[in-house]
């Protein structure tokens, strides 16, 4: 359902989708400034990626529970480090993928709605495993633009949880029985078949909370639809954290673990980042030609988003031929969907026969 969703809005080989453009200067024989493909002949004439490759020069998660203070530490740690911070995606991240000036409908979002799975858990329309199988892949999509940035520029890059910390909140899920085994069983025979393909972050910076304070932030939240969240919902996520995500990303990944408190001294954090050795996991083992394959991969999103697809029939998923035609020609009829962007009239696009 996923990829089928992301075809109609990802257009193949659509430049717009990378997060970081190579850009080339108008000069002999160049009519205008041009957005360019890193590929193989770019590889073939010289192109590496080791040399622009610093010391910060990493993929960092910051994890935590929901209001947890992750977001603040994240976005004060890239300031602070020199390096991109990517703010948590939500579910109409592939809008902002591709430009959109407003939210596109939820149609052509997942079909599926935070507000709704915080209101009514247990919708018999299977609206919170279709909620977790999308957000799964926007944060793949998300953690593909990151490795992007750091390759293509050498700036590393801070997230908000990233899709190897996705699962925790299908345990915290499955434990509250927001969703059916079957649910679980399919999650994680697609992630893994797509994680693989991706290295983990260096560090993982994980913000503890206890759920009962988390549950009293919420409480106070200006958001009505987070009022209502159970506290043990949010004591199912610290404890597949805890007992789960740490221990198996400690394999590969540098941890550091604060309380919320701790925080809030960014010096402190930045300092600690610092006495890391990074003498683990699967990055010390790359080389050029290993990163020249990355790339390609994480540059096209469509090979991406094509990594969370298995044809299995799940009804929290699955929609008939009659309905995904619906869809389908519902989202051409939008303006400037019919054709391939600067070749639609309805939204001013000039000179098309010149094209």
């Amino acid at each position: 359902m996923s990829v089928a969703v992301i075809r109609w809005v990802i257009p193949s080989g659509a430049a717009a989708l990378r997060s970081v453009n190579v850009v080339q200067k108008a000069g002999v024989h160049t009519s205008q400034v041009r957005s360019l493909r890193y590929g193989w002949w770019a590889y073939a004439l010289g192109e590496r990626t080791t040399p622009r490759l610093k010391q910060n020069s990493k993929i960092i998660s910051v994890d935590g529970n929901l209001a947890s203070g992750k977001g603040a530490l994240a976005q004060k740690l890239a300031d602070k480090l020199g390096m991109l911070y990517m703010p948590e995606p939500d579910t109409f991240y592939l809008d902002k993928m591709t430009g959109e000036k407003t939210p596109l409908p939820v149609d052509y979002n997942g079909m599926c709605s935070l507000e709704k799975f915080y209101s009514d858990p247990k919708a018999a329309d299977g609206n919170s495993y279709r909620l977790q199988l999308w957000m799964y892949t926007m944060r793949l999509l998300q953690y593909s633009d990151a490795i992007e940035h750091l390759l293509t520029t050498g700036q590393g890059v801070i997230l908000e949880r990233s899709p190897f910390s996705d699962f925790v909140f299908l345990e915290a899920m499955f434990k509250q029985g927001y969703i059916r085994k079957e649910c679980v069983q399919h999650y994680n025979e697609i992630k893994n078949i797509s994680i693989c393909e991706f290295m983990p972050p260096h560090l993982v910076i994980f913000v503890d909370q206890p759920a009962e304070e988390v549950h009293k932030k919420l409480k106070q939240s200006g958001k009505s639809f987070l009022q209502n969240v159970p506290l043990a919902y949010l004591k199912g996520i610290e404890d597949s954290y805890k007992k789960t995500f740490l221990p198996q990303i400690r394999e590969t990944s540098e941890v550091l673990a604060y309380d919320a408190t701790q925080t809030r001294d960014v010096e402190k954090v930045a300092e600690d980042i610092d006495y890391l050795k990074f003498d683990k996991g699967p990055w010390l083992e790359q080389d050029d030609v290993s990163y020249h394959h990355l790339r390609m991969l994480v540059e096209d999103k469509q090979r991406v988003a094509t990594l969370t697809h298995i044809p299995r029939f799940l009804p929290e998923i699955t929609i008939g031929a009659h309905d995904y035609d619906q869809k389908y020609y519902a989202y051409k009829s939008l303006p400037g969907k019919k054709y391939a962007p600067g070749y639609n009239a309805d939204v001013g696009d000039k000179h098309i026969w010149l094209k």
